[in-house]
């Protein structure tokens, strides 16, 4: 069978990312426009998916805390972008970035979360790569496609990751897992092996903290 999830990373990369985000790790500040983005000090990882994809407890998840993102029972509540310090000393910032595909969200809104993130995206010199998050139940829906192409004009970087796991059947998330690794082939600026997870059950968070610490050092 082909290869579809990542291949194993070293076991000191998983210990320094887990001793990483078991340290400090704080809220700095939302910014509903550029204007308010922090100084680019650091190297950043930003998340972004669907509306209700997850985002928020995969972030709570990778950084082993209940509620520093806040996740909502109204999908699309995150209008702004969302920064997050990780280190003592800061290391990197991880990006929390609005959730896209909502339908009810009224249309001028839409309009300005896409034009905050398509020029952070392609603007941000700092930025590291971006993880783009599909959830497992669904697949690559045409708002993930959007995204992608995005990304890939902006020749930035990007993982996929697939979110609630847990929620599918074995079956179901391997078919998942080969379509969505067959898209990821269609786009230049994507990485071609997938991250499996789950923030309920904890699966594949170890591994996903080492990509995001492995992402952020480079250069």
């Amino acid at each position: 069978m082909e290869q579809l999830v990542p291949p194993e990373l070293p076991p000191e990369l998983v210990e320094q990312a887990r001793r990483l985000f078991a340290g400090k790790v704080d809220f700095l500040l939302s910014a509903p426009q550029l204007q308010f983005l922090p100084e680019p000090d650091f190297p950043e990882v930003a998340f972004g998916g669907r509306s209700n994809v997850g985002k928020s407890s995969l972030i709570n998840a990778v950084t082993g805390r209940k509620s520093i993102a806040r996740a909502s029972v109204t999908p699309g509540r995150t209008q702004e972008l969302n920064f997050f310090e990780v280190g003592d000393p800061v290391q990197l910032r991880l990006v929390d970035m609005p959730g896209y595909g909502f339908a009810k969200a009224p249309v001028k809104v839409v309009e300005r979360w896409k034009e905050l993130v398509r020029t952070f995206l392609m603007g941000r010199t700092v930025l590291r790569r971006t993880m783009v998050l599909i959830d497992s139940r669904h697949g690559v829906k045409p708002p993930d496609l959007e995204m992608m192409k995005m990304l890939d004009e902006a020749a930035v970087g990007y993982r996929l990751v697939l979110t609630k796991a847990d929620k599918v059947k074995a079956s179901e998330l391997e078919a998942t897992r080969a379509a969505v690794a067959a898209e990821a082939r269609k786009h230049s600026a994507a990485y071609p092996q997938l991250h499996v997870t789950s923030a309920e059950k904890g699966m594949g968070i170890a591994e996903l903290r080492a990509a995001i610490l492995a992402d952020a050092m480079q250069r």
